[in-house]
């Protein structure tokens, strides 16, 4: 086998491996060399070329999304590094374990006015779980000194090398920095920065091993059930007459089926869930928005919980975070292992053990169901909602609202569906969506960037046909995520092109003005076309419900390239029609 002949890039790639971590996402460079080396020349790793940074992270999230395991991403020194930062701050908030690998000039090379030179460590600040700083390698004598580097410096900094420890206390060193990082990155399910000093050469290669790594113990996260704390919360759970769960972004299973239906048999529980939560019973409450934005003050003091229950990722609906807040429950608990986020500003307790762990422990001791309405009276709102929705999409001409009810009725059975942000993922929370889909987004830090990314390298984790619904705007901001050669067949994407930013047009402000239309809806002409031709996707267009229902018949079938439907809407009746929809149903 080939490795690079610098001890701390074998150090790395052997410790990846130990660490059971097989999907490395590369980008190109030289001070990275040693690392590619040694990932590329391994049968082990399963190596992905993608040359744009910021799409080679969001991809590798993608990945690790499917897997839920370490995905590492590989780059060069200097401003490539801070282009995994719009990714590494969605993982964050996300709870992906994503590893970045970034080569690094050694100290002495920094700050010296030469190029692609900047400050790597600690770069990625409080939006990563560990940042590991690790040392250089002492220079063996015979390999000497490049022409490119200043002699005396680099005598210098081993004299201080040596007089801090041998090589051997830097390998203790370094390898213990990498063992922590990558143990907390698989346990806590979160980003780390592994940076990594590399002096020229670069490029040496040699069949022989050199380092030895101290075995690690691997370690698996256990929950641990407080009994007091159970206790404590059955005698308040037993009290209330009104109990609301609501459940953000979740993976697909991650509740058992009898905690489900239990859950469901409580006449005093109602579930909100979000499209992304991938929760499914026919008692529950998926379309948030559509249940609260029609509500009065009587109404919504009808639903107030005295007990609130999240568990699961960020919520996108907005409407149901502007009610809790202002009808805050008594208690809100959450459940999960990672932060707890006070969204509704009466966070009382945190339960740090997974949903499914925390139901097995809680539920089998709910001794009674208390009598109540609660379910039962918003059940009737739930079933005269969905009567309302269809009677209104009979009543409307082709916009957003009838395009995205008439796409997800043709997402496949037992499929990946991956959303955009902004208004492709509002637009998609209300509508049904088969229990079989599995459902993502990038909710983490709700962003534009990097959504098409995402969805590729998922499609690539999961041999499930992917279909990948987005927004214009965010499209095309991401296109460079088409620049990857690993995109499946079975993969389609829909682009909802109003030509700008639709959501603006939702919110609040003085529309129809040349200013708004060029610094916040940001209108263009721009269509996904050129972009196939040049990706080779196979492309096709729909501008009225004829076309797309045309389009949609064999838009799911098989064929030997990807495909992108787009569908241009009119941008400016779409949200009158999107406003008109709640007044209707009300």
């Amino acid at each position: 086998m080939i490795y690079s002949k610098i001890p701390l890039a074998q150090t790395i790639t052997t410790l990846c491996k130990t660490h059971n971590i097989k999907h490395i996402v590369i980008s190109p460079g030289s001070r990275n060399a040693p690392l590619n080396i040694g990932f590329t020349h391994d049968d082990f790793f399963k190596c992905y070329s993608i040359v744009d940074e910021r799409c080679a992270a969001f991809f590798a999230l993608g990945i690790a999304q499917q897997l839920q395991e370490p995905v590492a991403v590989v780059c060069t020194s200097g401003s490539a590094v801070l282009n995994y930062y719009p990714a590494i701050a969605e993982a964050f908030y996300s709870n992906i374990p994503l590893v970045v690998l970034s080569a690094d000039r050694p100290k002495h090379l920094v700050d010296i006015g030469d190029g692609q030179t900047i400050k790597q460590k600690n770069v990625f600040g409080e939006h990563v779980l560990y940042s590991a700083n690790l040392k250089l390698d002492l220079k063996d004598s015979e390999n000497g000194t490049s022409e490119n580097e200043l002699p005396i410096f680099k005598n210098l900094e081993n004299k201080l090398e040596r007089f801090l420890g041998l090589q051997k206390d830097i390998q203790t060193y370094n390898e213990s920095e990498v063992h922590d990082a990558l143990t907390i990155s698989k346990l806590n399910l979160g980003p780390v920065h592994i940076n990594i000093p590399f002096d020229e050469p670069l490029y040496e290669t040699t069949e022989e091993l050199f380092i030895n790594p101290k075995p690690f113990k691997i370690q698996n996260r256990v929950d641990k059930v407080d009994p007091f704390e159970i206790k404590s919360l059955l005698d308040v759970w037993h009290s209330a007459k009104r109990k609301m769960i609501l459940v953000g972004v979740l993976q697909p299973n991650s509740i058992e089926a009898q905690w489900i239906q239990e859950i469901a048999d409580d006449d005093s529980i109602i579930v909100f869930t979000e499209t992304t939560s991938n929760l499914h019973h026919q008692d529950f409450f998926p379309g948030i928005d559509k249940m609260i934005a029609p509500l009065d003050d009587t109404d919504l003091k009808a639903l107030q919980p005295d007990v609130l229950l999240t568990f699961g990722g960020l919520i996108v609906s907005k409407k149901i975070k502007a009610f809790l807040r202002t009808y805050k429950p008594d208690q809100h608990w959450h459940v999960g292992l990672s932060l707890a986020n006070d969204t509704f500003f009466c966070l009382e307790k945190h339960i740090k053990l997974r949903p499914n762990t925390f139901l097995a422990s809680f539920l089998p001791q709910v001794t009674h169901h208390t009598k109540s309405t609660y379910k039962a009276t918003w059940l009737a709102v739930r079933q005269k909602r969905r009567k309302l929705q269809d009677e209104y999409l009979k009543t409307i001409p082709f916009s957003d609202f009838s395009v995205f009810n008439s796409i997800l009725k043709q997402i496949p059975k037992r499929s990946m569906l991956q959303v955009g942000n902004s208004s492709a993922i509002r637009y998609t929370q209300l509508f049904k969506i088969p229990k079989s889909v599995e459902v993502f987004c990038n909710r983490g830090t709700s962003g534009i960037d990097g959504s098409t990314s995402t969805a590729i390298g998922a499609a690539v984790a999961n041999e499930k046909q992917t279909t990948f619904i987005t927004g214009d705007l965010s499209f095309f901001y991401d296109s460079n995520a088409l620049w990857n050669s690993y995109i499946p067949n079975n993969f389609r994407i829909i682009v909802i092109n109003n030509e700008g930013g639709g959501i603006f047009r939702i919110l609040p402000g003085n529309k129809n003005t040349e200013n708004f239309d060029t610094y916040f809806e940001t209108k263009h002409k721009l269509t996904a076309k050129q972009l196939c031709e040049m990706y080779g996707f196979e492309y096709s267009v729909a501008s009225n419900n004829e076309e797309l229902n045309e389009q949609l018949s064999d838009f799911n079938n098989a064929t030997k390239q990807p495909k992108l439907l787009e569908i241009f809407t009119p941008s400016r009746s779409n949200d009158e029609i999107l406003l008109n929809y709640f007044k209707f149903i009300k």
